[in-house]
């Protein structure tokens, strides 16, 4: 696992570590999933049928931001299971840059019709406080202030959310 929650006061957090800005938005959308879904539902994931399509998220507020960009994955995550009833299981992400710096996130998805899925939680919204999106370089270690969650040795990269619950 790669993904950890951490406490708040009254919403949740979590830290995600991965080795490239793409794969962090995978196991973004994997922690926070599997933190939504029921025990019951994870156990039974695989035996649902799957779908599977190309998702392209650009972030509206600040294009050329990768923190703006991961708040806009995991909004478009939330979207998608709500509103559309997909409910992502897995994907291959690939962040292209256009002229003026723009990140589009191209994900190739696999998802689940989301009334198949039980939620033990409900998350109302991604929220930017206390959200850090940052690279770690070789060497360096990046220690943790929550006992639950582990300190990551670099290279690699890393974010910090808290879920509106």
């Amino acid at each position: 696992m790669s993904a950890w929650l951490w406490p708040t006061t009254a919403d949740v957090g979590m830290r995600v570590f991965a080795n490239s800005f793409p794969s962090l938005l995978t196991e973004a959308a994997n922690g926070m999933q599997n933190y939504l879904m029921s025990e019951s539902s994870a156990r039974r994931i695989n035996s649902v049928v799957r779908n599977t399509g190309e998702w392209r998220v650009r972030s509206n507020h600040r294009a050329a931001d990768a923190e703006f960009l991961y708040l806009a994955w995991l909004d478009e995550i939330l979207y998608r299971a709500e509103v559309k009833r997909q409910w992502y299981v897995d994907g291959m992400v690939k962040i292209t840059t256009d002229d003026d710096g723009e990140l589009t996130a191209v994900a190739q998805v696999s998802y689940v019709n989301a009334d198949e899925i039980e939620r033990e939680i409900e998350i109302k919204a991604v929220t930017t406080h206390r959200l850090v999106v940052g690279e770690i370089q070789a060497g360096q270690t990046l220690s943790s202030p929550w006992d639950d969650v582990p300190a990551f040795d670099g290279p690699g990269w890393y974010a910090d959310v808290v879920f509106d619950i």
